[in-house]
């Protein structure tokens, strides 16, 4: 957290684990708390008890064609194609654009107009185009996952220093070698870096996406929920979405911090 980098550095562990339970336990016990006191219906507010209860029943029953991993499973499929791509397209881009000035200056104008699009943005298009198949949330979550793996990858190649590519120059390497060899090494760190920047866009992306253009996923399972007048399977859904996106940043801040301490960066 960034008022914790301001303070001083971050406590230990094991400290941070009890801090953190600490929140959880409060944020639940407020939520509990006002559940129960009938301040506000179980129609607008359900209890985590019942939230919890919820998920479990939908782990076994379907609802909306598909049981809650089912849901799951379409959405982390519609997310792994989506995120992969833009990472796929956004790495090379990037680190060739911050080789070749040329293509920095042909595609700079286009990129920077585009990227300032919010994703959700592009989800009429993506009805329009695809219809609800896999396409326009595949779509949209590339519209959100690719600025930052472009960007990263581009800041990265800019930092790697001018000497490491001219000696891979004098010994007679070509551009893409220099690309795979000089460029993607040194500029790994900033790289992954934006990917957990991108995979947090992508996932919120694709949410949204299925709220409009899906026939199956989180989204798609919390827009009929909403319909059948079910908070507490919305709710579930928003602690399914909640529990993944925390899972894939852990994940991707553990491969940062790893990448970070073996280019000595920690």
């Amino acid at each position: 957290m960034a008022f914790m980098t301001l303070a001083g550095p971050p406590p230990p562990p094991r400290q941070l684990m009890l801090l953190s339970a600490a929140g959880a336990v409060l944020f639940f016990g407020l939520w509990q708390a006002i559940a129960v006191s009938g301040a506000v219906s179980a129609e607008t507010l359900p209890s985590p008890v019942a939230v919890l209860e919820t998920a479990w029943r939908l782990s076994a029953a379907p609802f909306a064609g598909h049981t809650l991993f089912g849901h799951l499973l379409a959405s982390l499929g519609r997310f792994g194609m989506g995120f992969g791509l833009a990472a796929l397209v956004g790495i090379p881009l990037g680190l060739a654009m911050g080789r070749w000035r040329l293509l920095d200056d042909i595609v700079s104008p286009i990129f920077e107009a585009l990227r300032f699009v919010a994703p959700l943005a592009w989800v009429p298009f993506a009805a329009l185009w695809f219809g609800t198949g896999i396409g326009g949330p595949v779509m949209v979550i590339f519209a959100g996952a690719f600025p930052p793996c472009l960007i990263n990858a581009y800041r990265g190649a800019k930092l790697v220093e001018v000497r490491l590519v001219e000696a891979a120059q004098t010994l007679g390497a070509g551009g893409l070698r220099i690309m795979a060899e000089v460029l993607l090494p040194g500029a790994l760190p900033s790289i992954v870096a934006g990917l957990r920047v991108s995979a947090g866009l992508a996932w919120q992306s694709l949410i949204g996406a299925e709220l409009i253009v899906a026939s199956a996923g989180i989204g798609y399972m919390m827009v009929q929920a909403q319909s059948n007048l079910s908070p507490a399977i919305v709710m579930a859904g928003m602690l399914a979405v909640g529990v993944v996106g925390l899972t894939l940043d852990v994940a991707l801040r553990r491969a940062e911090r790893a990448v970070k301490a073996r280019w000595g960066q920690a």
